[in-house]
This record gives C-alpha cells, structure tokens and sequence, in this order.
C-alpha cells in the first residue's frame, strides 16, 4: 500500500522506497492521473486530501469528486480518510482537509502530551494530540476561527498578505499588495532555505536565483534593486520573516496552553525553521524525509491498520 496526500500545490507519495514529492498545482489542471499511474504498481493507496478547496472548483463537493475519480482511475480499491476518523470509499463530504487530522491519528498515541505543528509551502497547521476527540470533525473553518490553521507556509506566502509596510532605514514604508513576491524569497534572502527546498513557481515565474529574489522583494516598494540597493531589500525580507515568528510564536503559545499541552514537534518543510523558533523537538531527526510529507506517510500508517 502506498499513502498519498494530494494538496492543491503538492501531490505527495509515500511507499517502501520513501518520499516522493510532485509539484502539482490543481489550479493549471495538473494531471493528477498521469502522476499516479507512475505508481500503478502498488497492490492500493491510503488517500488524504485538502486540494478541494483550489479555485478551479466550484465547490468542495466538486473538487473532492475529481480527486476521488482521479486516484480511482488508477486504484480501484483505494480507501480515503476522512474528518470523521475513519475511511471511505465513496466521495463523501468529510473527505476535505483531513490531512492534518491523520497525523493526529497516527502520532497521538506515541507523543500524548505533545502539540503537532506542521508548516508546509502553503499554510501551518497547530494540533493538540491530547484533543483527540475534539479534533475529529473539525473542518479548515472551525480550524481558522480557533487558530489550529494559519494560512502562512514556507512558500507560496504573498508577502503583503502579512506586512503592510516595513520600516527601511528608519522610515515606515508601506508595501504594495501586488503579488509581487512571496515567503519563498523572504526565506531564501535571509538564508533560511536553499533554492533547492524553493520548489513552487514564483510570482514572476522566473527563478529562485538570489538576483530574482531581490528583484521581486524590491518590487514590494515598487522599486528595482539598483534603485533601493541590496540592504534596503534585505530588510523588506526581514521585516515579513520577523511578523510571520511573531505570529506563529503566539499562535502556538495560544493553543498550547489551551490545550495543556507539554512539548511541541515540527514536521514539513518547514519544521527546521519551526523548531528554532518554538524551541520544538523537529521530527525530521528522527524521521528524515518523510517529516516533509508527513500526511501521506500518515494516511499509509493508518490504511495499513485496516488490512
């Protein structure tokens, strides 16, 4: 059995050969079908999902059908988890975002005490292990209004979706709300990832080079890098890094004590970055890859309870 967790940006495999991550924005009809037949081999699939919400559908309804006849083309008998704990076999409603809730399944039983918090390219996810029961249901609203969901990731982040203006030099600037560069080229200016782990189209579409960083970060202020100069720009990237540590810093702290929770782990591609912000104990130590595609290792750990 294979698990796999298909998210509006990332198709996610995990087998007994390990990790395998596919950039696949749902949004430009990826094909999904032809991206699974590559493991058509595997006897069935464990399937989680949450790119039901990506904007090419029209609902959650009709985004959950698609990726249920997707996997189903290729999988005849695969089985998908859901928010009510258990597994389906048909597209039913409880099929959307329950990929956060399977690592809760899988891990509550080994670290009882512990919150889960798991930053992916898109959006983090804060998850009490102790709240078992009050978890299971929960959809990505109820998630949003208590703060276990916080639509800020390690990449695809626009930078004005969290800064409205950044102080250069001493001087309060207010930043433009155009699309113009993301958490991606924050990170990568400030050294925190390597244009390898930068694997998400840009805001441009061109590269993760540090010149096409800069350039994109400039435009923030509507200016190019000859005319503010690399230090101004550098700035721009450590004023939204500094408001995305202060939230999530308080967000955890939030429902960490609500929840009387003892420890926090990190998981996903950005559980390095979590852990030193969190003084949390990162599961990529132990667990190596597939801390980054944590949901799909999970989904494949609970479907194989089943057989």
């Amino acid at each position: 059995m294979i698990g796999i967790d298909i998210g509006g940006a990332n198709l996610k495999i995990v087998d007994e050969h390990g990790v395998h991550i596919h950039y696949c924005p749902l949004w430009k009809e990826t094909p999904v079908r032809e991206i699974l037949q590559e493991y058509s081999k595997a006897d069935n699939a464990a399937v989680v999902m949450s790119g039901e919400l990506a904007d090419c559908f029209a609902s959650k309804q009709e985004g959950i059908e698609f990726l249920y006849n997707a996997v189903r083309d290729v999988f005849p008998e695969a089985i998908f988890y859901g928010t009510d704990g258990n597994f389906h076999t048909k597209p039913v409603s409880m099929l959307a975002a329950a990929n956060w809730l399977v690592m809760a399944d899988v891990l509550r039983f080994k670290y009882p005490d512990c919150l889960l918090v798991d930053m992916g390219s898109t959006s983090t996810d804060i998850i009490p292990l102790n709240a078992w029961d009050s978890l299971k249901g929960q959809t990505d609203f109820d998630r949003l209004k208590t703060g276990m969901l916080l639509y800020y990731g390690l990449l695809r982040t626009p930078v004005s979706s969290l800064v409205r203006k950044v102080s250069l030099d001493g001087t309060e600037v207010f930043v433009s709300t155009e699309y113009f560069a993301c958490s991606g080229d924050a990170h990568l200016l400030m050294k925190m990832i390597s244009s390898d782990i930068y694997t998400t189209a840009t805001p441009d579409s061109c590269t993760t080079s540090w010149e096409h960083c800069l350039r994109r970060m400039a435009r923030m202020v509507c200016a190019d890098v000859q005319e503010v100069g690399e230090a101004m720009i550098l700035q721009i990237a450590r004023g939204y890094v500094n408001e995305e540590m202060a939230l999530v810093k308080s967000v955890v702290s939030s429902v960490m004590q609500r929840y009387g929770c003892k420890k926090i782990l990190t998981v996903g591609i950005g559980s390095k970055i979590l852990a030193s912000w969190l003084n949390a104990h990162d599961l990529a130590a132990e667990m190596g890859s597939l801390s980054d595609a944590m949901p799909a290792w999970a989904v494949r750990e609970a479907g194989l309870r089943t057989v």
